[in-house]
Order: C-alpha cells, then structure tokens, then sequence
C-alpha cells in the first residue's frame, strides 16, 4: 500500500503544475467532458455524485467510487440532447487483487450534420462534427473508510475541417461510512491541456473544476439525500444578462435599483449548489429529483412560469439489467431525456 503513495503524489504535482483556468460559459475547450452522462446522475440535477454503491454509471464522473464490486460490469448511455445532437458513453470495469479496481470507458458527442456555405449561401455540401474520450479510471480503497481514484482521459475533436487532441486527468478522494449510510467526494476534474489545437497557436483551457460532494442515506426511510458543490474555484458564477441587467433604470423616477449585498451573496452561494433526492422504496426501483440553482438562473425565463432548473428520473431492474431513465429540464424550449443500461457480466 505504502508504494501507492509516492505515484498519488507525483500525479497530483504534475496534473497542478498544467495551466488551468477559473473562467467558465464558453471560455475552454471540450465542454462535452462537463455533461451529465449518467442518467441517475442526470436526474439528481448535477454532473458528478457521492454515492459509493457500486454502480459503474458513476465511475466516469467520480473514479474515487471505483471498486471492486464493479468488477465485470458493463454499462452504456444515450442522451438525446437539443436538436440533433446526441451523446453518451459505454464503460466495462475489472478488478485486480494487487493493482486494484480499472473501468474503461469511451464517451462521445455528435454534432449532427451541417450545411457548409459560403459569405454568399453558395452551398458546398455538408460535414459533420463530434468529440470524443478514451479513458482509463482506476479506483482502490485505502481502508474501509477512504478511497481514492483517478481517470486519464484521451481527447479527441473534429470540427469540420479543424481538430484537435488532449489530455485531462481527473483525481478524487472519497470518504464513506456505510454504518451511517454517508458519504463525501472531493474532486479536481479535467487537469489538462490540448496538444494540438484547432488553430495554430490558439490554445484554448480545459474545463478545469473542482467539485465536492455528499450524501446521506437516512436510517429508517427510504431517502437518500445528495448536495453538491460545484466551481469551488471560482466564486463568482454570475452573468450579467444585458436584457435583464441586475442593475435597472427606471425612466420614470430616475433612479437605479440593485441586489443588495446580501441577495448577491445568496445568489453567489446558491449557483454553486445541486440538491437532490432519491426514494428507494426496494432494493429493484427507485424515484429521484433534483434541482440545480445555476441552470434556472441561467436558462429561465423572467416572464414565464417554468421548472427550468428541475430534473426527475426513476431507475428499475429486470432480471439482470438495471435500467435508469432522467429528464431534465434545460429551458422553456425543450428538455433532455437520458437512458442508462448497466448489467454484470458474471451473470450471465
């Protein structure tokens, strides 16, 4: 055990040591590693959870829940985004006594297929464009409490005629107390940076992140709550919408009106925050729920009534599959609907 340490070690210095970027909303590169891929995670409302029961679904999002209980697993997810636009991912993870816990996993995203046309409309013909990852997680637990993780990611991009490859690295440690049926994740997601760019020398950052999570399942009902912690880098999420600007002129009186410090602060906290839910009333379906803070305030509709910001989902097993479903709710002109299909191959 004590050999690991130094290689944990050296991965983190190295991984510090690449240039990363606090900015987010269109200021890095290979936004596709930042989606939900998993359809629980989907409808629990963020990007990543601090569940450690051995659901291979979540090891892409969090390698620190990487186990041994995974061992032979094989999962696949589609979603279908906006438009054309489609994306998910499939992950087979094996166990090793000595080496510890792998899952290997490809996710993409399709862009659909374009028109391409000149200044003047005069077409061309078409092209397509889509981004992928190759990845190696691997996960060991240093105890029955505490486990760490890491993914390596390989990047690939094609857009039209442009392209580009990269490399990220996600490291996580989790702490997990069965007895208690809690759980925290503290992570540093997507350390990296393109090795060969779009442009010649555009180079564009990663969507560094560093996220934190817990949950706790309570004793004597079937309710497992999930809070999580999202951009801890960066404190000020806000965007200043230049149709509903935060400071406001009345005409009329001739005088301005702003958020108080406080309302700035709340709203500052709260975009940093996803909350959600999941009833288990057995061990084969469940039903969770979630809202994320950040997507309402950015996608929502001052003079419309909406849930933009919720998601909801159920999951359920047959034989031996396991299936989830999530639909989460983007904005008034459309919703994402997500499917995950995981079974173990031992099974069979």
């Amino acid at each position: 055990m004590k050999k690991l340490f130094p290689l944990i070690l050296l991965t983190i210095i190295l991984s510090s040591g690449i240039k990363t970027y606090a900015q987010i909303g269109g200021s890095h590169t290979y936004q596709f590693l930042t989606l939900s891929n998993s359809a629980r995670i989907a409808a629990l409302g963020g990007n990543f959870l601090a569940i450690k029961d051995d659901d291979i679904s979540l090891a892409i999002a969090n390698p620190s829940l990487i186990s041994s209980g995974m061992n032979n697993k094989l999962a696949v997810s589609y979603v279908s985004y906006f438009g054309d636009v489609n994306y998910g991912f499939a992950a087979y993870s094996r166990s090793f006594d000595k080496l510890g816990s792998f899952v290997g996993s490809i996710q993409y995203i399709n862009y659909g297929t374009f028109i391409e046309t000149d200044a003047t409309g005069q077409t061309y013909g078409e092209f397509r464009a889509g981004e992928y990852a190759i990845n190696i997680g691997w996960g060991k637990n240093l105890d029955s409490n505490f486990s760490i993780g890491s993914t390596f990611k390989t990047i690939i991009s094609s857009l039209e005629s442009y392209s580009s490859f990269g490399i990220a690295v996600d490291v996580a440690a989790t702490y997990n107390n069965t007895k208690k049926g809690f759980t925290s994740s503290l992570m540093l997601k997507n350390i990296g940076r393109q090795l060969s760019h779009y442009t010649t020398g555009n180079n564009e950052a990663l969507p560094f992140e560093i996220q934190l999570g817990i949950s706790q399942k309570l004793r004597h009902a079937p309710f497992r709550f999930s809070l999580l912690l999202n951009h801890l880098e960066k404190w000020d999420l806000s965007y200043e919408d230049p149709l509903n600007p935060t400071v406001k002129y009345d005409p009329l009186t001739r005088t301005t009106t702003e958020k108080s410090k406080l309302s700035q602060f709340g709203d500052n906290m709260m975009r940093h925050v996803v909350v959600g839910v999941e009833f288990m009333p057995s061990t084969a379906f469940n039903i969770r729920v979630g809202y994320n803070y950040q997507r309402r305030q950015e996608m929502k509709v001052e003079t419309a009534l909406s849930t933009v910001g919720f998601s909801w989902g159920f999951g359920f097993r047959v034989s031996k599959f396991n299936f989830s479903y999530a639909h989460v709710i983007q904005h008034l002109a459309g919703s994402s609907n997500f499917f995950t299909i995981a079974t173990n191959l031992s099974a069979f």
